[in-house]
């Protein structure tokens, strides 16, 4: 099969590798129709993800079709069209039980296209599929329901939940890429009082706009002033960072309000000062986190209702699976090309088994 192969930081192709096949009764093999790139994917490239070998296939999101299960799995059946989540939870260890899907030690938590091999693939090996996967029905359109692999419940539990978003909030989101924009939408199901959206791109405070942020601010580094005029100087109850740098971090503990809540999103691969020095009398609560994925069949249930319209809204761009090298391009070159979301498709073929199947 053809997959998207990193070679190391900056090195990456699509190129031929075999086929994955099933290494544990509770894997599953999906053929992938539809798949994403992520910004993650860029830090990988970047090299700030480094327990990412070189010669695995990237990824972590996709739409797609069981072909094969093993002899565990209970829930899927070849045939089933799926969402493949980027969190592949054991089940069994004490975080999973927990629902902390994403610290999930017993072998799973985001494995895919980091641990191993991903779904920017032609097909996919995905492992504790009856966690893993979740059934797809008639009424969920796979460019909607990709965004629910990842985009989604990134932005809903690591920003919206973890930051505790209550009616008559002012939520400041600082950087309106895909999981900015999903915490835009997934913030106003609680009714805030305003919605700040903070970013460099026009485009994207543009789509920040028509998914309910009331006002716009184009920087990452000084948005405070407009935060000041908007809550009378106490400053926003809830501050997003989706981000990742050590300036918008800054920016958003002097944005907070004293007892406000700050909940950091953004992939960070360099050190960022805490100014404590500043910050330890404002009685702020900072969180972090993976995602644990424990809202998908939540998001998913209200995107089969026409409860999350705005998940069409983000895909700005498709590709065909065998023009990923272009969609990468595309996808990194945002503030020259308009991209927010890219999305990649597949035709259909028949998996060919083969000698040599397992992950690279």
């Amino acid at each position: 099969m053809k997959a998207l192969v990193f070679h190391g930081p900056g090195r990456s192709s699509w190129e031929n590798v075999p086929d994955p096949g099933l290494q544990e009764p509770a894997d599953a093999i999906v053929r992938v129709d539809t798949t994403t790139i992520c910004g993650t994917d860029l830090h990988i490239l970047s090299g700030n993800v480094p327990d990412v070998r070189p010669g695995t296939v990237l990824g972590h999101e996709a739409v797609g079709e069981v072909v094969e299960t093993g002899d565990e799995v209970r829930t899927v059946r070849p045939g089933d069209r799926v969402l493949v989540s980027c969190v592949s939870p054991c089940g069994r260890c004490r975080f999973c039980r927990e629902q902390a899907y994403g610290q999930c030690h017993g072998g799973g938590g985001w494995v895919l296209g980091r641990l191993i091999d991903g779904t920017q693939a032609e097909y996919v090996r995905v492992p504790f599929a009856d966690l893993s996967l979740h059934p797809l029905t008639g009424a969920a359109d796979t460019l909607e329901a990709v965004l629910l692999a990842d985009v989604f419940p990134t932005a809903y539990e690591v920003g919206v939940l973890n930051a505790g978003v209550r009616p008559g909030d002012t939520v400041a989101v600082v950087g309106t890429g895909p999981v900015g924009l999903a915490a835009i939408a997934t913030a106003e199901l609680f009714s805030p009082a305003r919605i700040i959206a903070v970013d460099l791109l026009p485009t994207r405070l543009e789509a920040a706009k028509r998914l309910g942020a009331d006002a716009v601010v184009q920087t990452t580094e000084g948005p405070e002033p407009l935060v000041d005029d908007l809550t009378g100087g106490l400053g926003a109850d809830v501050v997003i960072e989706a981000v990742g740098t050590p300036a918008s971090f800054e920016a958003c503990t002097r944005m907070a309000r004293p007892g406000g809540r700050i909940a950091n999103i953004g992939v960070h691969g360099r050190p960022v000062t805490l100014h404590l020095e500043d910050l330890w009398m404002r009685n702020l609560t900072i969180t972090t986190g993976l995602v644990d994925t424990r809202t998908t069949p939540t998001l998913l249930s209200m995107l089969t209702t026409g409860r999350l319209p705005a998940a069409a809204s983000l895909i700005t761009h498709t590709f065909e699976l065998d023009q990923m090298e272009e969609a990468y391009d595309v996808f990194s070159r945002a503030a020259d090309t308009g991209a927010l979301k890219v999305a990649l498709g597949v035709p259909t073929r028949p998996l060919v088994p083969t000698e040599t199947n397992g992950e690279k």
